[in-house]
C-alpha cells in the first residue's frame, strides 16, 4: 500500500475519533450550561444541545474531509509523520476555535438573561398610591 494512502487512513480515523470524542464530552458536559442558560428548560436545552452537536459533527466532518488531500506525495515514513502532524493539528485548532466560539455565544447569551432577571422586581407591585397635594 502506498505511504499516501496510509497517512490518508490514518488521518480520517484519528481526526474522525477526535471529532467524536470532542462533540459528546461538549454534549455531555454542555447540557447543564444549556439548561441554565435557557432558565431550567431541559427539554429545550436537550434539543438545542443535539442541534449543537449536529452542527458541530457537520461542520468538522466536511472539513476533515476537504482537508484529506495533499499536493505532495508521501515517499517515507517521515514524511507520513510530518503530514499527520499538519492535518491533525490543523483539525485539533478548528475543534478548538469550534469549542470556544459555541462557549463565547452560549456565555453571551446566558448573560444578557442574567441581566433581563436583574431588570425584573423580585415581588410584583401589590398597589397603587395615590400621589399626594403638596401645600
Amino acid at each position: 500500500m502506498d505511504r499516501t494512502v496510509v497517512a490518508y487512513v490514518i488521518y480520517l480515523l484519528v481526526s474522525t475519533g477526535l471529532t467524536i470524542w470532542v462533540a459528546r464530552t461538549l454534549s455531555r458536559n454542555g447540557r447543564i450550561f444549556l439548561a441554565d442558560v435557557l432558565h431550567g428548560n431541559e427539554k429545550l436545552a436537550d434539543a438545542v444541545n443535539h442541534l449543537l452537536v449536529v452542527g458541530f459533527y457537520l461542520v468538522n466532518l466536511g472539513f476533515i474531509a476537504l482537508y484529506l488531500s495533499g499536493d505532495e506525495t508521501i515517499t517515507d515514513t517521515r514524511g507520513v509523520f510530518e503530514a499527520l502532524s499538519t492535518k491533525l493539528g490543523v483539525v485539533l485548532l478548528v475543534l478548538g476555535v469550534m469549542h470556544l466560539a459555541n462557549v463565547y455565544v452560549l456565555n453571551r447569551i446566558r448573560r444578557r438573561g442574567a441581566m433581563e432577571r436583574e431588570q425584573v422586581p423580585p415581588v410584583p407591585p401589590q398597589g397603587w398610591v395615590t400621589p399626594s397635594a403638596q401645600a
